[in-house]
């Protein structure tokens, strides 16, 4: 389900949740609702992409993803962010690079604090207690950046179609610059095409529901072949502590 106009609101966003298990949220929507509830200082969260360390891990030997990672809880406390540690997938869920304890250089404090991230997460808060009831939760944050050069594309999700292994997932669009594809399909459990969209304007955003549904895009590759291209993205992650 598409939830696209300015007058759709977080209730709507729920209700598809709900039905469907996903839904693909235009930027038009996301910016008012997140405008609505802080919003400030987009233009230096974005920036923030541009300092972002190698991915050493992958185990195709790709040296085209860039991030760096956060943990929160959020209780009855507020959110509060846990000291600096890996993530952590088992091999069920992430077939290529899970198994082992993956280090990744910290959201830097500046940007873990301001004004665009601390929205994001009482954003996510508000729907998915909503969807969930009020929890305890384990929240992961994930800057990435997927690079795109002549003869080597970009592979956004290089275990294919999976899960993440928690209970919700937010993946915003932060930018996108000389590249194609990036196709975000979402699927049932038995592995039957539900739904596809790309993600193509800062703020455009995917929600899924990780208990009821798994999800991939499709690689990327730069648009002018002389140049190199990248897709950045915001992947928040909500699992009950």
């Amino acid at each position: 389900m598409t939830i696209q106009t300015t007058s759709d609101s977080l209730q709507a966003i729920e209700s598809a949740l709900a039905q469907r298990g996903f839904a693909f949220v235009g930027a038009s929507t996301m910016e008012t609702s997140l405008r609505a509830a802080g919003l400030a200082d987009w233009e230096r969260f974005a920036a923030s992409w541009n300092d972002l360390g190698l991915d050493t891990y992958m185990a195709d030997g790709g040296r085209y993803r860039r991030r760096r990672h956060a943990a929160f809880s959020l209780s009855s406390r507020g959110i509060v962010r846990k000291p600096h540690q890996p993530h952590y997938q088992s091999r069920d869920y992430n077939p290529l690079n899970g198994g082992i304890e993956r280090w990744f250089s910290p959201i830097l404090p500046e940007i873990a604090e301001g004004a665009t991230l601390s929205t994001i997460l009482r954003w996510c808060r508000a729907l998915f207690d909503s969807l969930s009831g009020p929890q305890n939760w384990h929240i992961e944050l994930h800057q990435f950046r997927i690079e795109a050069r002549r003869g080597a594309e970009g592979r956004p999700t290089p275990e294919g179609r999976h899960r993440d292994g928690v209970d919700h997932v937010l993946v915003l669009l932060v930018g996108r610059r000389n590249i194609q594809s990036g196709v975000t399909t979402i699927h049932d459990l038995d592995g039957r095409t539900l739904g596809s969209f790309t993600l193509t304007e800062p703020l455009d955003a995917a929600l899924v529901d990780d208990r009821r549904v798994m999800h991939g895009v499709t690689p990327v590759e730069p648009v002018d072949p002389g140049m190199p291209g990248f897709r950045d993205v915001l992947v928040v992650t909500f699992r009950r502590d």
